[in-house]
């Protein structure tokens, strides 16, 4: 019997048409677009369809997108047979794992998504930070190079994301200082184009703020455990998963954990929630190359 674990991604994957062939076969996928236009007041259905990319990549708007992308994705994996014994999303990616597990409706989920948008935004233009993917360099030496950075300022290890791929986060001077250590180590750093400095402590008011509103949202008891990314641990009870969502905003997200442990729970097949192989790359990084598992999205 299948095992299967529905993985939903977060921002870095978008694209100007992501959706379309969807959206233009099926009506539940269109009704599902039109929610996430009315929900968030965002023009979410024209930025997916349309772009242009700048506009659809900023974080206020990209966020919405990517949820109503990746939830259109579940349904039509869910329509082909598909079914989820666990859920996961990598940083975003979590709103919908947990509406997929039905703790959330989508409108919650995109009222919540859009809220988190702006306050994320919001703190990248109050508290400006950038990104940068770290490869080749183990987890104590990154940490050392990012100790040694601190005296320019923020910089923490924010995504660990495959065995070979840190990212970190903080503020600009902080990052360069920390990219330098890292290639002086033979290390290599890559940019990333984000806005802010995501899962590190620029975010810590807007984490506070977004707690506030998420204790006005219901939480319902999943019908399967979620793995959140602050944990990288199976999660049932919807307390806690309310309160880790908002720790999420400045914790790390333990991705290359939760694939693992998802691995050991006995898990052989990937359902990628988004039109193309994009998260599903990382997760074949994650996975013992011994025990191979398919990664699939859902057909064009």
């Amino acid at each position: 019997m299948t095992t299967t674990a529905f993985i939903f991604p977060g921002q870095g994957g978008q694209f100007p048409g992501q959706g379309k062939s969807w959206v233009e076969s099926s009506a539940a996928v269109r009704e599902l677009f039109r929610l996430a236009d009315e929900v968030t007041q965002r023009p979410v259905s024209r930025l997916c369809l349309e772009g242009p990319a700048e506009e659809l990549s900023l974080t206020v708007n990209l966020q919405p997108a990517v949820l109503a992308v990746s939830l259109a994705a579940a349904l039509l994996h869910l329509e082909a047979g598909l079914l989820p014994s666990y859920a996961a999303g990598h940083s975003l990616g979590e709103f919908g794992a947990l509406c997929l597990a039905g703790v959330l409706t989508e409108a919650e989920a995109f009222a919540l998504v859009a809220k988190r948008a702006a306050l994320m935004q919001k703190a990248a233009m109050q508290n400006p930070g950038v990104m940068a993917a770290v490869f080749n360099l183990s987890d104590e030496a990154l940490d050392g190079a990012c100790e040694l950075a601190r005296a320019e300022g923020v910089v923490v290890m924010a995504n660990f994301n495959t065995p070979a791929q840190t990212v970190i986060s903080g503020t600009a001077r902080a990052v360069a200082a920390a990219v330098r250590h890292v290639q002086a180590l033979g290390g290599r750093a890559v940019s990333l184009p984000v806005s802010g400095a995501f899962h590190s402590p620029l975010m810590g008011e807007c984490s506070a703020i977004f707690a506030d509103e998420l204790g006005e949202t219901d939480f319902k008891p999943p019908k399967f455990p979620v793995v959140p990314n602050v944990l990288g641990t199976p999660v049932t009870d919807p307390d806690e998963l309310k309160s880790l969502l908002s720790e999420q905003m400045t914790s790390p997200v333990y991705w290359l954990k939760s694939v693992r442990t998802l691995e050991s729970l006995g898990v052989d097949s990937w359902a990628e929630c988004w039109p193309r192989p994009y998260l599903g790359s990382m997760v074949k990084k994650c996975l013992d190359p011994a025990r191979p598992a398919p990664v699939a999205c859902p057909p064009q």
